[in-house]
C-alpha cells in the first residue's frame, strides 16, 4: 500500500515532498486548499492508495480532497480530543 500525508502551512508543494520506504509513505507540505487538491490529484495518478489530512482542513478540507481525487481512494483527516482544542487554536489560528 502507498499512502501520503498533506499538511498546510507555510509550505511550498514542490520542495515540501518527501517520501520515505521508496517513497511508499510520502509527505506534502501545501500553502492552501488548491494546492492540496492539486497535490491530491498528482499523488492519486501516481498510484497512491489512500490520503490523510492534517486536521487543518476539517471536513470540508476533506470533501474537497475526495472531489479532487473523484472519490476513487480513500480521504482522513486527524482529528484531536475537544480537551485539547485550545492548543490546537494557539497553533493553527
Amino acid at each position: 500500500m502507498r499512502f501520503a500525508d498533506i499538511l498546510v502551512g507555510e509550505f511550498i508543494p514542490h520542495q515540501d515532498w518527501a517520501g520515505i520506504h521508496d517513497n511508499t509513505a510520502q509527505i506534502v507540505g501545501v500553502s492552501n486548499l488548491e494546492a492540496a487538491c492539486f497535490a491530491a490529484q498528482k499523488l492519486y495518478a501516481n498510484g497512491v492508495d489512500c490520503i490523510e489530512l492534517c486536521g487543518a482542513f476539517g471536513e470540508n478540507g476533506a470533501k474537497a480532497i475526495i472531489k479532487a481525487t473523484g472519490n476513487q481512494i480513500p480521504v482522513g483527516y486527524v482529528i484531536h480530543l475537544p480537551e485539547q482544542d485550545s492548543l490546537f487554536l494557539s497553533l493553527f489560528v
